[in-house]
């Protein structure tokens, strides 16, 4: 198998390096680079940006509004804004729900939300998670029973990544008690405006409020907003998973965080001597860079496989475990490089008038506890190993 991109596949990188280079506003890539918590306008302008030139949804066929890309072709823009700087495409609309509605939606369906979901009109949220049923999530309690032309919801979820901004939720809901966990589950699409609605911040161990809490006290939702059959809902989470797991895996954010890393240990010096020239901190770096290159091949092998078979398989749990091991790594060495300059302050690191560290120094003792989640969210990986023997290993 031949892993080097094509001449068209260089053709296309060139002309993404050139889309970047006269689109992507310098407020926006800054705003990136130095690390913080991005506004919903600026995701949204950054949305509207790639929506204008037909590039939002990266993995959607032509005929629904995306671009018609290879995953050979969508690793290389995602590659490529990783390296400009700009903002990752708020998933839940684009990269999880799109691919659903295309797949298990009904023609209604499609035409009503998918439209909305290139504009911007809507903001998507995912109800996955409950307390008590997270890497477990077969085991979800959140209730929906049917009433005429209305199923009824009742129950909690939790962990609603960017939750404050949207105006719809997608949410497996149990429909069936009594029957085996995994074949009782259905999928729903529910308007956050509805009554009996309330969704809670969560504070996250950074100070963040990514993450929230949402529930549903006697919710009436449309029965024409189930997707697929009811109690088929379990099937329609494994295909949206495996889209999630192989967005986490980050091949471009991980590159990107690599390249920082190695500045800071050429700029700052112990001992009189860079960083980077410390046979131990050198010895980690070279060890997570070559983690990293052995990523990257075995995402492309993964791709090629995809774009022959026309879906990722069971193998993305691979990429899931490695990418946040592998980004975790690269936080606690920017994280270690800096020392006291990484000390969770608000702001920048300062001493009376005189400010000791980078200016985005602070925003890495963020980036190192935030992405302690990464391993857990998406299935933990203990849940992605136990797949991984089952479905590939057949033990």
């Amino acid at each position: 198998m031949d892993l080097s991109y094509s001449p068209a596949e260089l053709a296309f990188r060139d002309e993404v390096r050139g889309f970047l280079a006269a689109n992507l506003p310098a407020r926006i890539s800054d705003a990136v680079r130095a690390g913080g918590e991005l506004d919903r306008q600026t995701m949204q302008d950054w949305h509207a940006i790639l929506a204008a030139r037909g590039w939002l949804a990266a993995s959607w066929p032509k005929e629904h509004g995306g671009p018609g890309w290879s995953p050979v072709e969508r690793h290389i823009f995602e590659e490529e804004c990783c390296r400009a700087y700009a903002p990752r495409v708020v998933p839940f609309g684009v990269s999880m729900l799109g691919p659903v509605l295309i797949r298990f939606g009904s023609e209604r369906q499609k035409a009503a939300y998918l439209p909305r979901i290139l504009s911007g009109e809507d903001w998507w949220c995912q109800g996955y998670s409950e307390p008590g049923a997270g890497s477990d999530l077969a085991s979800l309690r959140t209730r929906a029973v049917r009433e005429g032309d209305h199923y009824v919801v009742n129950g909690q979820k939790t962990w609603t990544t960017l939750g404050q901004h949207a105006n719809r939720i997608f949410c497996l809901v149990r429909t069936d008690p009594e029957a085996k966990p995994q074949a009782g589950i259905s999928f729903l699409l529910v308007d956050l405006d509805t009554p009996g609605i309330e969704m809670r911040p969560i504070r996250l161990i950074e100070g963040g409020y990514e993450v929230n809490e949402v529930f549903f006290t006697d919710v009436r939702v449309p029965v024409g907003n189930l997707v697929g059959e009811e109690n088929t809902g379990w099937t329609i989470a494994k295909f949206l998973l495996t889209h999630e797991r192989t967005n986490i895996a980050g091949v471009g954010f991980s590159m990107q965080a690599l390249e920082e890393v190695k500045a800071l240990a050429r700029k700052i010096r112990r001992g009189g001597r860079p960083l980077i020239e410390d046979p131990l901190f050198a010895a980690r770096l070279a060890r997570v860079e070559i983690d990293l290159e052995a990523m990257k091949i075995t995402n492309l092998r993964m791709l090629y496989r995809a774009q022959k078979n026309g879906q990722p398989g069971p193998e993305t749990s691979i990429l899931k475990i490695k990418g946040t091991v592998i980004m975790q790594e690269l936080r606690d060495l920017a994280r270690r490089a800096l020392g006291p300059m990484a000390a969770p302050f608000p702001g920048p690191a300062t001493e009376g008038n005189l400010t000791f560290g980078p200016p985005d120094s602070a925003h890495n003792a963020a980036r190192y506890f935030n992405g302690r989640k990464t391993s857990i969210y998406g299935g933990s990986n203990e849940i992605q190993r136990n797949i991984l023997t089952k479905t590939m290993l057949e033990l």
